[in-house]
C-alpha cells in the first residue's frame, strides 16, 4: 500500500483504506526530566531500527543537534524523528524537559496521540516531569511508563513506580490513564525488560509496548482538510517549512489551500513540497492523510498556530495556547564606550528584527516596546529561556545589553499578584537547616519534607518567582555544590512582601585602561574581582564584588612607581588570587537594578547604567 498518494476518491474507499493505513502509524512524545536519559534512549531506538548504515559515523546524543543542547546536556527545541518497526511507522517527538521551554511542549503534545513517561530509577519523578505530564493528561493522551537507568547502584525501581502512581493520582489522571503499562530500560546499553527479573538484549519490548498500548491516530480522511502549524523550520534552498499534524482530510503536493490566521483575513496559498520523516531525514512525498506528521513548503509567511483548510471549507482550529510568561528583561543596543568593536549586528533595528523572528517561532515569548526606541521588553517563561536566547544571539554575532530579570505582576480583584513556583530541593541532611533558612529569606514556605534515601532529603517549597532570581549560585555555595534544585510554575498569589536584594556592593572601575597585576594584587583584599590582570576596563565597568554594602570606585590601572633607590630586601611577591569568572547566567543573577550586562560575541561585561562616576548617586 502506497501511503504517499492517498486515494481521495469515493468516501467508502477512503474510509476503508484509512482504517487499514492508520494502524501502521503511532505518534508518541517522550516526557522526561533533565538528564534522565531521554535523548540516549532515542539514540538507541534509532540505532536498533537500522536507520544508520553499519559504517556510518553518528554523533552521541544525535537528537541534540543544537550546540547549546550538547553543551548544557538538556533538550531545548522539540524535534521529530521516525522509525519503522514491523511495518508500523513510529513518529517520535523529543520534548524539552525544562519548564522554561514550555512553549515547545505545548506545540509538541498537539501532534501526538500518546506519551512515554521516562523516569530515572533512582531519582524518581521530578518537577519538569510533572509539568509536561500534567499537560499530557489534561489533553487525554494515553501514557506508558518507562523506568530508566535500572543499572544504577542506587536504583529503587519499585519505589519509583509507586511514586509515579502517586503522581498520576495527584495530577487527576482518569481510570484509563492510571492503567498505564510499564517497561524497564537501560538506555545506555539499549536494553528493555517487561519485568525486573527478565532477561533482554534489545529494545523490542519497548517497541512492542508502543505499538500495542498506544492508540492509532484518529481523524476522518473524508472530512475537509485541517492542518495546523505546530513548529517552524527553515531550509536554505526551499525556504520556510511548516511542521504539524494533519487533523483530518488529505493533503497533496501542488494543491491550493486556504491559510487561516487568527488576526488576518483568509487567503489562498499553494503547496510546493511535502515531507515525511525517515530517521532524522526528511523525505519528499506526494501526499499524506489524517494522522500523519509532515513538513510542508511553499508558504513563506505561515506562523505557528495557523491552519490550512480546503478552499471551500475554511474552518480553522483553535490557536495554540501557552501559559503566560513570568520573567521580563530589557534588551537594547550596546551603549558602552566600546560598542560595535566585536559584534556584526549592533543596531537596535537589527536586534528588534532578530527578536521578532524569534517570537514567530517561539509562541511563549512576548516583545513589547518601551519608552526608549533603543530598547525592548522581552518576556519569557524563565531566566534559562531568556539566557539561551541571549547566548544564541551572541553566537550569531549580535551585540547587546540587557537588564536585571524581573517578574511580571497582575492586578487581580484590585490586588497585586505575582507568579509563584513549586521548588523541589534535594540535599544532604546536613544542609537541610541552612537551605531552609536561605529560602525563608526569599519568602519560601516549606510544604513537604521526605527522606530521599542515602542520607539525603527532598524538600518542597512554595516561593515567589522573584525569589529564584540569583538563588542558584547561593544555593550551590551553601550546599558545597551537592544540592539539586528544580522549580515549576505554581500559579499566582498576592504579593508576598519585600525580598532582600544583593547584600554586597560593586567595585567599579573609575577610568579606562588595562588592569595591572600590581593594582589587582592590592584590590583583591577589598572583595572578589571579576577581571584578571591584563583585562581592558572602562569607567563605569563593574570589576568585582565589594566586601561591604556600599559601592567602591577603584583604579585597576595603577602601576608601581619605579625609583633609583634600591631596597635592602627584595620586593614583595605579587600573588594573584584567581578571579571569579562571570558567565552569562551568573551575571544576570548578580546584577542589581542600576546595572546592566553587556554581551558581545567575544565578551560578557558588567557595567553601571550611568557610566560617569560624578553622575551616579552614591550607594550607602
Amino acid at each position: 500500500m502506497n501511503i504517499d498518494e492517498p486515494d481521495c476518491g469515493s468516501a467508502h474507499a477512503r474510509a476503508e483504506k484509512y482504517s487499514e493505513m492508520r494502524q501502521d502509524v503511532r505518534n508518541v512524545a517522550i516526557i522526561a526530566h533533565v538528564d534522565h536519559g531521554k535523548t540516549t534512549l532515542v539514540d538507541a531506538l534509532l540505532h536498533q531500527s537500522g536507520i544508520f548504515r553499519a559504517n556510518q559515523q553518528v554523533a552521541e546524543r544525535v537528537m541534540d543537534s543544537f550546540d547549546l543542547e550538547r553543551e548544557r546536556g538538556i533538550t531545548i527545541l522539540a524535534k521529530n524523528t521516525a522509525i519503522e518497526y514491523h511495518g508500523t511507522v513510529i513518529n517520535i517527538v523529543d520534548t524539552p524537559g525544562h519548564a522554561d521551554f514550555g512553549g515547545e511542549v505545548e506545540r509538541t503534545l498537539a501532534m501526538v496521540d500518546g506519551v512515554m513517561l521516562l523516569v530515572d530509577a533512582s531519582e524518581g519523578p521530578l518537577p519538569q516531569t510533572r509539568f509536561v505530564l500534567q499537560k499530557a493528561l489534561s489533553l487525554g493522551l494515553a501514557p506508558i511508563v518507562c523506568i530508566n537507568k535500572i543499572d544504577r547502584s542506587d536504583a529503587r525501581s519499585n519505589e519509583v513506580l509507586d511514586e509515579v502512581y502517586d503522581l498520576f493520582i495527584d495530577l487527576g489522571a482518569n481510570d484509563a490513564q492510571l492503567e498505564f503499562p510499564v517497561v524497564y530500560t537501560n538506555a545506555k546499553a539499549g536494553i528493555a525488560l517487561k519485568s525486573l527479573d527478565a532477561q533482554g538484549s534489545d529494545l523490542r519490548p519497548l517497541l512492542d509496548l508502543i505499538v500495542g498500548a498506544l492508540p492509532a491516530p484518529g481523524g476522518d480522511p473524508e472530512a475537509p482538510l485541517r492542518f495546523q502549524c505546530n513548529n517552524l523550520d527553515y531550509d536554505d534552498y526551499i525556504g520556510r517549512l511548516a511542521i504539524g499534524r494533519i487533523k483530518q482530510g488529505c493533503i497533496r503536493k501542488g494543491s491550493t489551500l486556504t491559510l487561516c490566521h487568527p488576526e488576518q483575513p483568509d487567503r489562498n496559498v499553494k503547496l510546493t513540497r511535502i515531507y515525511r520523516w525517515h530517521g532524522l531525514e526528511r523525505r519528499q512525498c506526494d501526499g499524506a492523510a489524517a494522522g500523519d506528521l509532515v513538513a510542508i513548503a511553499g508558504i513563506e509567511d505561515i506562523s505557528i498556530g495557523d491552519t490550512l483548510c480546503d478552499l471551500e471549507h475554511a474552518d480553522p482550529l483553535p490557536p495554540i495556547r501557552v501559559d503566560e510568561p513570568t520573567i521580563a528583561m530589557i534588551f537594547g543596543a550596546n551603549t558602552g564606550p566600546w560598542a560595535g568593536r566585536e559584534g556584526r549586528f549592533v543596531t537596535s533595528r537589527q536586534i528588534r528584527e532578530r527578536l521578532v523572528q524569534e517570537q514567530r517561532r517561539n509562541v511563549s515569548l512576548r516583545i513589547d516596546d518601551t519608552d526608549s526606541p533603543e530598547a525592548m521588553q522581552v518576556t519569557g517563561r524563565g531566566e534559562l529561556q531568556l539566557a539561551v536566547l541571549i547566548e544564541t544571539m551572541r553566537r550569531e554575532g549580535y551585540e547587546l545589553q540587557v537588564s536585571k530579570p524581573r517578574v511580571v505582576t497582575r492586578d487581580i480583584d484590585g490586588a497585586v499578584h505575582e507568579p509563584m513556583e513549586m521548588l523541589v530541593v534535594d540535599v544532604a541532611e546536613d544542609y537541610v537547616g541552612v537551605v531552609s533558612q536561605l529560602l525563608a529569606l526569599r519568602r519560601g514556605k516549606m510544604t513537604k519534607m521526605n527522606p530521599a534515601g542515602s542520607g539525603r532529603s527532598r524538600l518542597e517549597f512554595r516561593i515567589p518567582s522573584r525569589g529564584l532570581i540569583g538563588l542558584r549560585s547561593r544555593f550551590l555555595s551553601e550546599t558545597r555544590g551537592t544540592g539539586i534544585i528544580n522549580a515549576l510554575f505554581d500559579g499566582w498569589a498576592p504579593w508576598q512582601g519585600d525580598i532582600q536584594a544583593r547584600i554586597n556592593g560593586a567595585m567599579v572601575a573609575d577610568r579606562e585602561g588595562t588592569a595591572t597585576p600590581y593594582s589587582v594584587f592590592h584590590m583583591q583584599e577589598r572583595g572578589t574581582l571579576f577581571v584578571a590582570p591584563g583585562t581592558r576596563v572602562y569607567e563605569g565597568m563593574v570589576v568585582g564584588e565589594y566586601s561591604r554594602r556600599s559601592e567602591l570606585n577603584v583604579n585597576l590601572c595603577r602601576e608601581k612607581k619605579l625609583t633609583n633607590i634600591r631596597a635592602a630586601g627584595r620586593d614583595e611577591n605579587v600573588v594573584i588570587t584567581p578571579h571569579a569568572e562571570m558567565g552569562l547566567e551568573a551575571a544576570l543573577e548578580w546584577i542589581d537594578d542600576d546595572e546592566l550586562v553587556e554581551i558581545t560575541p567575544k565578551s560578557i561585561r558588567l557595567r553601571k547604567r550611568i557610566l560617569k562616576q560624578n553622575k551616579r548617586p552614591s550607594r550607602r
